[in-house]
C-alpha cells in the first residue's frame, strides 16, 4: 500500500514570455513575489518510486458531523504541508506523519474556494454566514412565529425590518446560508490573516458565488455584486454593483483577472468577458460572446480561454482570445466525446473546468469514443484551434489531464486491476513522448481515483487525492470512517 512518486518541485518560474518553445539560451529562473499566484515547474524525478506522504481518514464521522455526507471543498498543497477543507474546518498535515498538524475552526461552513495559491502559500475561502438564531437541543433553529425577536433584524431605508416589505419568515430563513464571509489564510500555519463580510451580499449563495485571486488581489462575485480586497490587510479595493442591464457572474484569476458579465434578459442572455485591472476594477478590454450561448465558463485568464455551451450546461466549444481580447480560434467539443467537468462542481460559478489543462501555447483535453475506459488525450494549438498531438492511453486505463508544468502535461492514469501501479505521467506535446513520472499503489478506496469525485493535485513532487464529499463507510475495516486524503511522495 505504499508506493510511488517522486519529483521535486522547484518553487520558481522560468522567465519565458513567448510560450513553451525551446530557447537558444537557457532561461534564467526567477523567484516570484510573495503576492504573485504560484506557478511552479515540477522537476523530472530521479526515480518514480516512493512512499505514502499523507493518509488521513475522519474517524467517528457521523458522530462528529451529525449527518451522512459532508461537502469538502478545498484542497491545497505547499512545500511544507497539505491542507484540507471539510465542513467548517481547515486541517493541515505534515508529510509522513499521517496525523493532522494543525486544525482551524472557521466561523461557518466553507461554501467556495479557489485553487490558486500565492507564491508564499496563502489562499482565500468563502464561508457561510453563521446563524444567530437560538438552537434547540438537537442543534436545529427554533421556530419563533412570524417575528424573529432574537435577531438583529436588517433595516430598510425607512427604518423598518424586512418583514415590513411583505417577506414571510420562510423567505428570511435562507439568509442563514449566505455565502458572504471571505477569509484569507496562511496554508503553512493555518493562521487566519483576515476575514471580511462581503458588502450588501444578500444574494450570495453557493454555488452561484465564486472567489479567485490574482496579483495581490482577492476578487469575489455573486451575480448581484462583486468586490475586491488587498491580500495584505483585507482592505477593500473596489466594488461592482449590477446595473439595469448587466451583472458580474464571476471571475477567473491566476496571471490576470477576467470577469464574466451577463447582460439582457435571463432567457436570452448576452455574455461578455472582460479583462479587469485587479487593483482598480477598471476594464482593459471586452469580448462579446456570440448570441445563442446559454452558459460560459472561464477556463484560463492568461492565455484567455472560454468554454461555452449552446445547449444546457455541457460544453460545446472552447474559444481562445489573444492578449487584447480579440478572437483567436474555436475548438469544437462534440457531445460525449470530451471530458470537461465544467458544470459538475457543487461550488463556484465560472472557474470550474478543472479537467481542461491550459499552457502558454496549447491546451489539453481527455477524449473518448463513449467509454471512459477507452480514451486518449489531445493537445490543441491555442492560436489555430488545430490538433497538435494525440496521446493514446493503455487498454482499460484512461488518462486525465491534471496540470501543465514547464510546457509538458502531467496526466493521471489509474490502475485497472488494483495490482498494477497507478501513475502520473509526463506528456511532451512537441515530441509526442510519454515519460513515467510517479508510479504508486492505491489502497482500495472507492472514488479516490475518479477526477469527478476527487481533487487530484500534483505539487512539489507529491500527488494528492482528496474527495469532494466525505461519507462514512458502512462496513469493512474502515467502518465509521470517511476517506479524507491520500498523498504520496518520492523516496
Amino acid at each position: 500500500m505504499l508506493a510511488v512518486v517522486l519529483c521535486v518541485g522547484s518553487g520558481v518560474v522560468w522567465a519565458v514570455t513567448d510560450g513553451d518553445q525551446p530557447q537558444t539560451k537557457k532561461p534564467a529562473a526567477v523567484r516570484q513575489a510573495p503576492d504573485d499566484i504560484r506557478d511552479t515547474v515540477e522537476k523530472v524525478p530521479r526515480s518514480p518510486e516512493g512512499n505514502l506522504a499523507v493518509d488521513y481518514n475522519e474517524k467517528e464521522f457521523k458522530k462528529r458531523f451529525g449527518r451522512e455526507t459532508v461537502h469538502a471543498p478545498g484542497a491545497w498543497a505547499t512545500e511544507k504541508n497539505f491542507v484540507r477543507g471539510t465542513g467548517s474546518t481547515l486541517k493541515g498535515f505534515k508529510f509522513g506523519t499521517f496525523e493532522e498538524d494543525w486544525s482551524t475552526e472557521l466561523t461557518g461552513p466553507i461554501c467556495d474556494t479557489t485553487r490558486h495559491v500565492t507564491a508564499d502559500g496563502r489562499t482565500a475561502v468563502l464561508l457561510q454566514e453563521k446563524s444567530d438564531k437560538p438552537k434547540d437541543d438537537k442543534g436545529k433553529d427554533k421556530k419563533k412565529g412570524k417575528k424573529d425577536k432574537g435577531g438583529k433584524g436588517k433595516k430598510d431605508k425607512k427604518g423598518k425590518g424586512e418583514k415590513a416589505k411583505g417577506k414571510s419568515p420562510k423567505a428570511d430563513k435562507p439568509d442563514e446560508h449566505l455565502c458572504n464571509e471571505l477569509a484569507f489564510f496562511d496554508l503553512n500555519t493555518g493562521e487566519k490573516l483576515w476575514q471580511m463580510k462581503l458588502p450588501d451580499a444578500k444574494g450570495a449563495f453557493a454555488p452561484n458565488t465564486n472567489v479567485t485571486m490574482t496579483r495581490g488581489t482577492v476578487a469575489v462575485a455573486w451575480g448581484q455584486g462583486s468586490v475586491a480586497y488587498d491580500m495584505k490587510r483585507g482592505r477593500q479595493l473596489w466594488t461592482g454593483a449590477p446595473s439595469a442591464e448587466c451583472r458580474d457572474l464571476g471571475f477567473a484569476g491566476g496571471r490576470d483577472l477576467l470577469a464574466l458579465v451577463q447582460c439582457g434578459d435571463i432567457e436570452e442572455p448576452q455574455f461578455k468577458v472582460q479583462k479587469v485591472r485587479p487593483r482598480t476594477g477598471k476594464t482593459e478590454w471586452t469580448y462579446k460572446v456570440a448570441r445563442g450561448v446559454e452558459r460560459v465558463y472561464l477556463v484560463s485568464s492568461d492565455p484567455a480561454v472560454l468554454a461555452v455551451s449552446t445547449d444546457g450546461t455541457a460544453v460545446t466549444n472552447l474559444i481562445t482570445l489573444d492578449d487584447r481580447g480579440d478572437y483567436r480560434a474555436t475548438i469544437d467539443m462534440p457531445e460525449g466525446r470530451f471530458f470537461d467537468n465544467c458544470g459538475k462542481s457543487p461550488f463556484g460559478a465560472v472557474e470550474t473546468c478543472d479537467s481542461i489543462a491550459v499552457g502558454r501555447e496549447q491546451l489539453f483535453l481527455a477524449a473518448s469514443k463513449g467509454s471512459p475506459a477507452d480514451n486518449w488525450i489531445v493537445s490543441y494549438d491555442l492560436g489555430t484551434g488545430k490538433t497538435v498531438k494525440k496521446f493514446d492511453s493503455k487498454p482499460d486505463r484512461p488518462m486525465y489531464p491534471l496540470r501543465v508544468s514547464g510546457g509538458k502535461l502531467l496526466a493521471f492514469r489509474p490502475s485497472d486491476d488494483g495490482v498494477s501501479p497507478a501513475a502520473v505521467v509526463s506528456l511532451d506535446p512537441r515530441r509526442g513522448e510519454e515519460t513515467p513520472y510517479l508510479l504508486f499503489g492505491m489502497p482500495d478506496r472507492i472514488g479516490m481515483e475518479n477526477p469527478e469525485e476527487s481533487q487530484i493535485i500534483v505539487e512539489h513532487g507529491r500527488v494528492f487525492f482528496a474527495p469532494r464529499e466525505l461519507s462514512a463507510e458502512d462496513s469493512g475495516p474502515w467502518k465509521g470512517m470517511a476517506f479524507s486524503v491520500l498523498g504520496v511522495e518520492g523516496a
